[in-house]
């Protein structure tokens, strides 16, 4: 994993220079080409020895509903004649770090027993925006084995107040 990522860097920090003050701009291209680029189909067509980049830019470009602008095409360009189609979605998640740190925003997992309604739900990023410090660009994913509670993952920070991790808490005390 840790060669994707490597692979990954310069291309998300190339175009993450390139688009200056637009970088924000481009997160929702950079998304769609990791989504497309993500598929096994597309990588197998492009891997394939007769295949052109100019042949799978095409295909991209065909699948994508709205035109790429000049920064994303040119980006997408240079993945598909260096051969790392692969690593496209390794270069968005990393593209959208960059675009985090500068607006001082991190992403935010929050997983819940239950669907959380808007309301209650922006209550807690609240919540949560104090207690990390900064601002919080949150996605709920629903785990009904959490039992209750939440479980918030902000970077490599993680605040467990599920049911679940309680009780495993208790009975590692009670197993010690």
């Amino acid at each position: 994993m840790a060669e994707i990522a490597t692979i990954a860097r310069p291309y998300a920090e190339a175009l993450f220079k390139a688009a200056a003050g637009n970088a924000a701009s481009l997160v929702a291209e950079v998304n769609a080409l990791a989504a497309v680029a993500s598929d096994a189909a597309l990588r197998q067509f492009a891997d394939h020895p007769k295949t052109t980049s100019q042949q799978v830019f095409d295909v991209v470009s065909a699948v994508l509903k709205t035109p790429l602008s000049a920064h994303a095409a040119n980006f997408l360009h240079a993945v598909l004649d260096n051969g790392r189609l692969a690593a496209l979605p390794e270069m968005a998640v990393q593209f959208q770090a960059l675009v985090n740190a500068q607006s001082g925003v991190s992403d935010a997992r929050i997983e819940s027993a239950y669907p959380i309604e808007a309301a209650a739900l922006k209550d807690v990023v609240g919540v949560l925006e104090k207690r990390f410090g900064r601002k919080l660009n949150a996605t709920v994913e629903v785990h009904p084995e959490l039992i209750g509670g939440v479980r918030v993952v902000v970077g490599d920070e993680v605040l467990d107040t599920s049911v679940k991790a309680r009780l495993e808490q208790m009975k590692a005390a009670l197993t010690a």
